[in-house]
């Protein structure tokens, strides 16, 4: 079993930046591909990004591109996302979650975290 525990959640101002980690326990996750989802107020869950196993692979949904960076350290078993020029419809809550598969479906994934706030205000 792996668990995922997301941190780093807060309110920041429109334009701001925030920086989200995950940290996996239980067992390696090297050999996963790393994910980031979510989901806004009266919003469906939605893909953010993901990273394969040994970072050579990277997707982006097309709202956070270029604003967003996710990386990974698998010698500590964790996932970061680096978010800048934040914008209020980026407020939702952020899960990591971790799955065979580098993908954008989000039932491809075994494992989540709790998810962390993001409140972005205008």
């Amino acid at each position: 079993q792996v668990q995922l525990v997301e941190s780093g959640g807060g309110l920041v101002q429109a334009g701001g930046s925030l920086r989200l980690s995950c940290s996996a326990s239980g067992r390696t996750v090297s050999n996963y591909a790393l994910g980031w989802f979510r989901q806004g107020p009266g919003k469906e869950r939605e893909f953010v990004t993901t990273i394969n196993w040994s970072g050579s692979m990277i997707f982006y949904a097309d709202s956070v591109k270029g604003r967003f960076l996710i990386s990974r350290d698998n010698a500590k078993n964790t996932v970061s996302l680096e978010m800048n020029s934040l914008k209020p419809e980026d407020t939702a809550v952020y899960y990591c979650a971790a799955g065979i598969y580098t993908t954008k479906s989000s039932d491809k994934y075994d494992y989540w975290g709790q998810g962390t706030q993001v409140t972005v205000s205008s």
